[in-house]
């Protein structure tokens, strides 16, 4: 969209949160602070956090005002209590644009401390999340071609700042948004505009405000949990050039030595990278599946294999019930995927059958896919863990586990066979950052919905009287990871269940009653009388709606639109399950 569009879109989002109406966007508050104007920004930032499923209000410090921003409570971002503060400060927060300094390191080093002074008063503040900016350099060299050999100059601060910045700034609480290299991709001179600056002190060119605004809107929906977790891929003309059914393995198009099939080599490049940093890869194609398969195990240039696709449908459905299918296989949401295909017919079918799949457009030359699937912003991360890493083989021992189960007498049997062992960890700091992904990715088997960012997930573990748990879940399969998140907060002689948070790939094992197991064990140890559940109905977590009751809780009002169910200790009976119980160091 254009700026027109965007604000317009901002008015109208405007109204409907006047009316109470933003259902189903996730609310979010960001703070922006910033040493340029941001007037402009705010509506495009409303506008493009829609597209990521948030209903989003700005709350803007005056101009200029920064440290008095994180010092005053009673004043903007701080008193809208943000989940976020975006600190929008750009090279000339922190340096001047023509000099060449006689101190470099020094002025480096007094630059980062500004930085890490003010990160630090906001953490001291507030528990939101911090967005902190990488800066672009100004586009005037004053040695040329030289300039970032040269210590002092605003080419090389800024290129040392930035590596200063994500070393030593950027920690659990603390996201990166990388305007050097949003800058660098327009062009530096695109990016600046000095009459802009000189007349209104905006920071960078108006045309660029969307594209600005997107990539803050992605960091928002990854820190909700609305980054996609799945690639669903077309095989004719997507994979490789040509129909394998009519053309065969010897006529279809794809590797060195030819344009076309180098491009399509290259998307199978960007798909198995994004594979390697834990997106599942899946399949839907229009073809006969031996056909289609002898082709990904047998040709000489394919780099993806049978293995490296978590799921696949290669039959004659359509591709949304293809989807459809793969979703429910996987155990995952609909709007979880992408679904990349190069006909305009089948993007168009999947769009208005499944809305809340990302189709991106695609061009007609295949050598742009690539580059329209890395750029398209579905895939934004703001951590990075091994847990991520492992997570397609954590899928794939899923699948050997489905066919065990396909094998097994009963369902008892078959989860003697897993060999089962839950490991318990109550305290410390490790995996909480997965902890807190994990409360803000899940919402079928999510009891409140309730979002928590790092910081605030830290304070819960830190409380001497609140119980954060977190499960991992291992068999003779493999390690699933982390796949429960448990928060109880204290309430006289009570435990209030805030947050039950499960991944849903380990349903149906009775993962549930081993972790009451648990809460009830720690509570008596603790003096708890009684554990309270609640349960707020959304349109995605139905899934849940009779957990507690399966559970043996027995409901105990409501409190506006959240259930309240509740167990008595005393009379619980510890059930049996076929899971061995380890407890981490300190339990």
């Amino acid at each position: 969209m254009g700026l027109n569009e965007l604000d317009r879109l901002a008015r109208s989002i405007a109204r409907a949160q006047a009316d109470g109406a933003t259902a189903p966007l996730q609310d979010f508050t960001i703070g922006l602070v910033s040493n340029a104007t941001t007037d402009f920004i705010r509506p495009a930032l409303v506008a493009s956090a829609a597209r990521y499923g948030i209903s989003l209000r700005v709350a803007a410090a005056p101009f200029g005002m920064t440290m008095q921003a994180a010092l005053d409570e009673r004043g903007e971002p701080l008193a809208s209590r943000p989940d976020a503060i975006l600190l929008a400060l750009d090279y000339r927060a922190y340096f001047a644009e023509y000099a060449l300094e006689n101190d470099p390191e020094d002025r480096l080093n007094a630059a980062v401390a500004q930085l890490q002074d003010l990160l630090e008063a906001f953490a001291g503040a507030t528990s939101a999340t911090l967005l902190v900016q990488t800066i672009a350099a100004p586009p005037q060299r004053l040695f040329g071609g030289f300039d970032r050999g040269q210590a002092g100059t605003p080419s090389w601060l800024a290129a040392a700042f930035n590596q200063r910045l994500i070393a030593e700034a950027i920690r659990p609480g603390v996201v990166l948004l990388d305007v050097e290299a949003l800058a660098n991709q327009v062009g530096l001179s695109a990016w600046f505009d000095r009459s802009l600056y000189m007349t209104a002190r905006l920071p960078f060119a108006n045309r660029h405000v969307p594209a600005y605004a997107e990539h803050v809107a992605r960091l928002i929906g990854a820190i909700r949990g609305r980054s996609r977790k799945v690639l669903v891929l077309d095989l004719d003309n997507t994979l490789w050039g040509g129909v394998i059914g009519d053309d065969g393995i010897d006529g279809i198009r794809l590797g060195q030595g030819d344009p076309r099939g180098e491009a399509h080599l290259d998307l199978q490049r960007a798909a198995l990278a994004l594979k390697r940093r834990g997106i599942l890869l899946a399949i839907s194609s229009k073809n006969d599946e031996a056909i289609a398969r002898q082709a990904i195990r047998e040709h000489p240039e394919m780099l993806l294999r049978e293995d490296d696709f978590s799921a696949m449908q290669i039959n004659w459905s359509d591709k949304a019930t293809n989807l459809e299918v793969l979703a429910e296989r996987l155990s995952l949401g609909i709007d979880s995927f992408v679904f990349l295909d190069d006909n305009p017919v089948e993007r168009a079918q999947v769009r208005a059958s499944l809305p809340e799949v990302l189709v991106p457009e695609l061009p007609s030359d295949a050598a742009e896919y690539a580059t329209v699937l890395m750029g398209c912003g579905a895939f934004e991360a703001i951590s990075f863990s091994d847990e991520d890493r492992q997570r397609s083989e954590q899928y794939a021992a899923n699948a050997r586990r489905d066919s065990l189960a396909a094998q097994s007498r009963d369902l008892e049997s078959f989860l003697e066979s897993l060999q089962m062992r839950a490991v318990f960890t109550a305290g410390g700091e490790t995996g909480w950052s997965r902890f807190t992904q994990l409360i803000n990715k899940s919402n079928q088997f999510n009891l409140t919905t309730i979002r928590y960012t790092e910081p605030q997930v830290a304070e819960w573990v830190a409380a001497p009287d609140v119980l954060t748990l977190q499960v991992r879940l291992l068999d003779r399969f493999g390690d699933n990871g982390m796949i429960c998140c448990i928060i109880a907060r204290p309430d006289a002689n009570a435990w209030i269940l805030d947050t039950w948070v499960m991944s849903c790939r380990v349903l149906g094992r009775r993962v549930e009653e081993t972790v009451l197991n648990e809460i009830v064990r720690r509570g008596r140890s603790a003096g708890i009388a009684r554990i309270v559940g609640l349960y707020r109905p959304t349109p995605r977590n139905g899934l849940v709606r009779d957990h507690y009751r399966n559970l043996g809780f027995t409901p105990d009002g409501s409190d506006g639109d959240t259930e309240r169910w509740v167990l008595n200790i005393a009379s619980y009976e510890t059930r049996l399950v076929p899971i061995v119980i380890e407890h981490a160091a300190g339990m």
